[in-house]
């Protein structure tokens, strides 16, 4: 009956073994002490071996599946960086894309506004020399001959 708590015990994994993550390569990243300690109590288990080795081989494939997702989870975290990494570079070369187009859009603008009061400035001189063509009236009207016919 103990052998079956105490194993559970042995086997179950604290917050800070599961935060423990193992250096690539192999190794464990739970201390010696605790394999020792699971030596023992499979020991005093005695007559119920078969049965210390089925949760012994289940503790071993526990830690064995924490170290796999542990590594997966690495494995994920880098690809993640990866991708941010890849993300941030092309948002910075189309930022300096649509900075380029803006600075293009900008210089345009500035162009148009030039060519528009350049033109504006012709219309105004070109209406204000019509008005003062020779003419021989009194001036004001334009350059335009008014005729009055009446009875007379």
């Amino acid at each position: 009956m103990c052998t079956y708590v105490c194993d559970v015990v042995a086997g179950a994994e604290s917050d800070e073994e599961i935060r423990r993550v193992p250096e690539m390569g192999g190794g464990s990243a739970s201390s010696g002490a605790g394999d020792g300690k699971q030596l023992q109590l499979a020991a005093a288990g005695g007559g119920q071996a078969p049965a210390g080795k089925k949760r012994g081989r289940a503790a071993g494939d526990k830690e064995q599946n924490r170290l796999k997702r542990l590594l997966r989870n690495r494995v994920s975290a880098q690809q993640a960086r990866e991708r941010k990494k890849a993300y941030m570079t092309e948002l910075e070369v189309k930022a300096k894309d649509l900075e380029l187009r803006n600075a293009e859009l900008e210089q345009k603008v500035s162009t148009l506004q030039n060519e528009n009061n350049t033109l504006r400035q012709i219309l105004k001189n070109t209406t204000a020399h019509a008005g003062k063509k020779p003419s021989g009236g009194k001036g004001g009207d334009g350059g335009k001959k008014h005729h009055h016919f009446g009875k007379g």
